[in-house]
């Protein structure tokens, strides 16, 4: 909720990216290049898509412009972007749309319409996406749901009722699991997790872990690693680990949670924690060890720009699974472009680009898509 107010300020916004940004090109067996989704500003018609190609070593600005030219844009403010076989699918927020794009040319394949859409995953030739549906201060809005989608047909199929303000999902050996935020309802947060058979799919129960909850990230060995951002105030945020086989928590690390990736048996996570007492962030940048569960004591990064003021505002973070480099955005201001840094998977930079505002969500598309 605080990113949606201070997205609605505007300033002079400064240069605008770089057409064909380069960067060293390398050649990898099985992973193209990544799709870096730009939030944008709210009201302001600014999320833009970007593309990175590995074997040109090129960063490509608002790809989905110059894909549809004519249109009016991506749209208002872009939320999730993933890949899903030869498609590449794009959830825009405020202007209640999931566009999906042909992967290759970025060509508009179909628009489908949805009210308040926020978070999308993928199982079983179908998607899956979180909508808000209730609004600010009305105590009859309805609840939030999850939509299914067939990718063949990308039509709507099946819709289930979940809790207030869902935000991201997963699936674990057939079931779906929905983070219940309950964010317009402060302090009268959500603190539960929504399981959703997706064979009949109904929700089949809701497991108690935190308030406000938002990141859902499944491991290999059938745990949800669920963030919950807190209150902003007195409950600080938290990382919980969820057992899917006893459906309960089994564990838990006070971590603030901005973004995180799973990449093998480690965590990666950037981390931002705002607090309106003291009025300010504490950044961190933080490794789990899967197997064991427990903290590396280390930064993912290790040449030194984990250092204050050196990065600004850490937003998102993807790992390339195949040469695992990290990809961690920098939104800085919120209102102007941010940078995009690939650091090596000895943690040491290797290059930055600019992106447009608010860099968040990546995508990897791979060389058999």
């Amino acid at each position: 909720m605080a990113m949606l107010v201070l997205s609605g300020c505007r300033k002079d916004l400064g240069p605008e990216p770089e057409e064909g940004q380069p960067v060293p090109a390398e050649t990898l067996n099985r992973v193209s290049g990544f799709f870096l989704l730009n939030e944008g500003n709210m009201n302001m018609n600014k999320a833009a898509l970007d593309y990175f190609d590995y074997g040109t070593g090129t960063y490509h600005s608002d790809v989905f412009s110059k894909g549809n030219p004519g249109s009016s844009g991506l749209g208002d403010v872009g939320n999730d972007v993933a890949v899903y076989g030869s498609k590449v699918y794009v959830v825009v927020n405020v202007s209640n749309k999931i566009e999906v794009l042909d992967a290759r040319t970025y060509k508009r394949l179909r628009q489908i319409n949805l009210d308040n859409c926020r978070y999308i995953t993928f199982s079983g030739g179908k998607a899956y996406v979180t909508a808000y549906l209730g609004v600010v201060g009305d105590p009859d809005a309805p609840q939030g749901s999850v939509s299914e989608i067939d990718t063949a047909s990308l039509s709507i199929t099946r819709r289930v009722t979940v809790g207030r303000q869902p935000e991201e999902l997963a699936v674990v050996g057939g079931r779906l699991f929905v983070a219940n935020s309950g964010g317009y309802s402060a302090p009268n947060y959500e603190r539960t997790l929504s399981v959703i058979d997706l064979g009949t799919f109904r929700e089949t129960k809701r497991i108690d872990v935190g308030i406000n909850l938002h990141r859902v990230r499944a491991d290999a060995y059938g745990d949800l690693y669920v963030s919950s951002r807190g209150d902003y105030y007195d409950i600080p945020p938290k990382l919980y680990v969820i057992d899917t086989g006893a459906d309960r928590v089994k564990t838990s690390f006070d971590l603030a949670i901005s973004d995180l990736d799973i990449s093998a048996d480690t965590a990666y996570i950037c981390g931002t924690a705002f607090n309106y007492q003291t009025g300010k962030n504490v950044i961190s940048y933080t490794m789990l060890d899967l197997r064991t569960e427990r903290p590396l004591q280390r930064s993912f990064i290790t040449d030194g720009m984990d250092q204050p003021g050196r990065i600004t505002m850490p937003y998102g973070i993807a790992v390339n699974p195949e040469n695992k480099d990290i990809l961690l955005t920098d939104a800085k201001d919120y209102v102007s472009p941010g940078t995009l840094h690939c650091f090596g998977s000895n943690g040491k930079l290797k290059w930055s680009v600019t992106t447009g505002d608010i860099p968040a969500h990546i995508a990897f598309l791979k060389k058999t898509q």
